[in-house]
């Protein structure tokens, strides 16, 4: 088969790290690449390269058979390659359209924006993705989802002859991922060829015909996915077996309710929400966009507003309407936007890890105690392996997976009794997910009553004890570990089944 794009020991050096160290491969006509690596292993280097971004030290990158050299992005888009980063480029406050053709809008005789031409041309194109979007909507105005499967037509709307797709589905539901994996199979079989970069292995087999591996900015190896399997790329990827990526649970839960909703409600939101969780439980809450699981986890940790609604800790009754009321009452909230809400990124490690207590840090007159605070940063540093030469690096030199576990470690300093995780691997590498799910399980084992809201199925059923699912503000239906499928709990969230024991979380205990 032709290769359209091949790459011929490719290199970049960054002070102190040789970040992709002699790459060669090749990308097919039509194929759809995915490539694999941790955080760290070089994948957004060479990426970054081959889409103009960032120039190699050395190598060469021929496209349809010609040598390329890009000095920019723009360079590398006007040839054919054109890249979706992880982090959005939307400008949130633009509409749909303006954003589809930024810097390319069509213009009248003295270079003024034809808007009407503009917004058809954006109809068009929607319409021939079956997209039902406004495109005079500002894009704030859009889900998450939406908005990565906007930045992904931006690309598209190129007409790239490589299409390189950074994490493309680390905020779509699974719904939105199934919409995306057809639209990716027509673009193939029109001849668009696909560098696709994952976290989320399963993935590769739905949707990829061969997966690079790369580690520690090498080429490990390049295999046909009819011929490998899940654990073997995890061992290629980080250089040992894992045989279970989630663990196992030490035990039962506590019988005894710690925690307990009820009757929570919020107009336009969630309604009528009533559960328990019992100490050392790992409460999963499924469900699709619009469910209502993040607004009601920033109500319960009073981030958020509610219109009605108790909140009880060991049979008592407890008020909190804002966040230093919950970690008074020692629970976390640990965001899915690890970046914009979660963690200060241009400030230091130990920084990020005092935040949530600085009070009890402080001296009487509210200076803060540097011996305290640095012990206390190197311990967690120690205690959660966080990649890093200092304390007092910037948490933005961090890969992904160290960032993540900084945010659980930062939280871990209020000493929580319950921990409230979004999306608690979005993003991160299968050896950061594992330290990160071998920590769930150890808090879980301490007696700490843990939710984890997550659209990764796979990852619910694995880690969970019992599983909530909610659709449009309400829950559904309670699934029990004996009970987990992925059919089961999809058709539960989109209103294919119900559940008659949906009512079992309000009746625990």
């Amino acid at each position: 088969m032709e290769e359209i794009l091949k790459v011929e020991s490719l290199s970049k050096r960054f002070p102190g790290v040789l970040a992709v160290d002699n790459v060669s491969f090749g990308l097919r006509k039509g194929e759809i690449l995915a490539l694999v690596g941790e955080n760290g292993a070089g994948k957004s280097t060479l990426t970054s390269m081959l889409g103009g971004v960032l120039s190699p030290d050395y190598g060469r990158i021929f496209l349809k058979g010609k040598a390329v050299y890009f000095q920019s992005s723009h360079n590398a888009i006007a040839e054919g390659i054109s890249m979706v980063f992880q982090e959005l480029s939307l400008v949130s406050t633009l509409s749909v359209a303006e954003n589809i053709f930024a810097n390319r809008h069509p213009v009248g005789p003295i270079n003024n924006i034809r808007w009407r031409r503009l917004y058809r041309e954006t109809r068009d194109l929607l319409r021939n993705f079956k997209l039902d979007l406004n495109p005079m909507v500002p894009v704030k105005r859009l889900s998450m989802g939406q908005q990565q499967i906007l930045e992904i037509l931006k690309a598209i709307s190129t007409d790239p002859v490589v299409l390189i797709l950074d994490e493309p589905t680390s905020s779509l539901t699974e719904a939105e991922t199934d919409y995306l994996f057809d639209e990716i199979r027509k673009l193939q079989d029109q001849g668009m060829s696909f560098i696709y970069i994952t976290h989320k292995l399963s993935e590769i087999f739905r949707i990829a015909n061969r997966v690079m591996v790369m580690r520690d900015g090498n080429h490990v190896g390049t295999e046909d996915v009819s011929e490998v399997n899940e654990a073997q790329l995890v061992s290629m990827m980080v250089g040992r077996e894992i045989e279970n990526v989630y663990g196992a649970a030490s035990g039962s839960p506590v019988s005894t309710e710690y925690f307990r909703i009820e009757n929570f409600c919020c107009e336009g939101a969630f309604r009528n929400i009533t559960f328990g969780l019992q100490r050392g439980e790992i409460l999963g809450f499924a469900g699709l966009v619009g469910a209502g699981r993040t607004e009601l986890a920033l109500s319960i940790f009073g981030a958020e507003p509610r219109d009605s609604g108790n909140i009880f800790i060991d049979g008592q009754p407890v008020t909190i309407l804002r966040p230093s009321d919950a970690i008074k009452n020692r629970i976390a909230y640990l965001t899915e936007d690890r970046k914009g809400q979660g963690l200060y990124l241009s400030m230091q490690i130990r920084e990020n890890l005092i935040a949530p207590f600085l009070k009890q840090l402080s001296s009487p007159i509210g200076f803060l105690k540097k011996k305290i605070i640095d012990r206390h940063a190197r311990q967690k540093v120690e205690e959660f392996a966080l990649a890093t030469p200092s304390i007092y690096q910037k948490l933005l030199n961090l890969s992904g997976g160290n960032q993540q576990k900084c945010l659980v470690a930062m939280w871990m300093g209020i000493r929580p009794e319950v921990i409230i995780f979004d999306e608690p691997t979005r993003g991160v590498d299968v050896g950061a997910r594992v330290e990160i799910y071998q920590k769930l399980r150890q808090f879980a084992a301490a007696e700490t009553g843990i939710i984890i809201i997550s659209s990764d199925l796979p990852e619910l059923i694995g880690m969970c004890d019992r599983i909530i699912v909610m659709r449009q503000g309400e829950i559904t239906a309670e699934v029990l570990a004996q009970d987990f499928s992925e059919e089961l709990i999809l058709s539960f969230a989109a209103g294919i089944k119900k559940n008659v024991n949906a009512g079992e979380s309000r009746k625990r205990n």
